[in-house]
């Protein structure tokens, strides 16, 4: 397995120079993975955010991908291929992460939401001051109903 990796940015650019020497489509579980070999080291194409091998369901999707980087010729392992583990394969991280950002937009329309009700209140507003005086008549009135 290589221990180079490299992102889509990089494998753009390095396509673009011509710099691959060779192109392997190979077989994993949970999908088929791309590796380049550039001066005759191994490279695996990786996740932008999750820096994990980035792997494709499809080899269709995968064939697209290449074409529109400019690589036309690969070889394909296919020895570790399972179709049993591709259609029961998930990306864990998607689930949560949705989960996530749906949480994080209810609570950003609740804070937004409250934000409006504050600025909407039509209680006239009120210095330190005079706050501090009514609570502490409020403190007072309090202690004297504890003894």
């Amino acid at each position: 397995m290589p221990t180079h990796q490299l992102d889509h940015a990089d494998l753009r650019r390095m396509a673009e120079t011509g710099r691959i020497n060779g192109t392997h489509i190979v077989g994993q579980p949970g999908g088929w993975a791309i590796q380049v070999n550039i001066n005759h080291d191994e490279h695996v194409l990786t996740a932008q955010r999750s820096g994990n091998t980035r792997l494709f369901k499809k080899l269709e999707t995968l064939v697209s991908y290449l074409h529109e980087l400019g690589i036309d010729h690969f070889q394909v392992d296919s020895s570790t291929y399972d179709p049993l583990q591709m259609s029961t394969y998930q990306r864990p991280d998607r689930a949560s992460a949705l989960k996530r950002a749906h949480q994080a937009a209810a609570y950003d329309a609740w804070f937004i939401e409250q934000v409006e009700a504050s600025l909407n209140d039509p209680t006239p507003a009120m210095d330190d001051e005079q706050i501090e005086k009514e609570f502490a008549a409020r403190r007072l009135a309090l202690k004297g109903k504890t003894r």
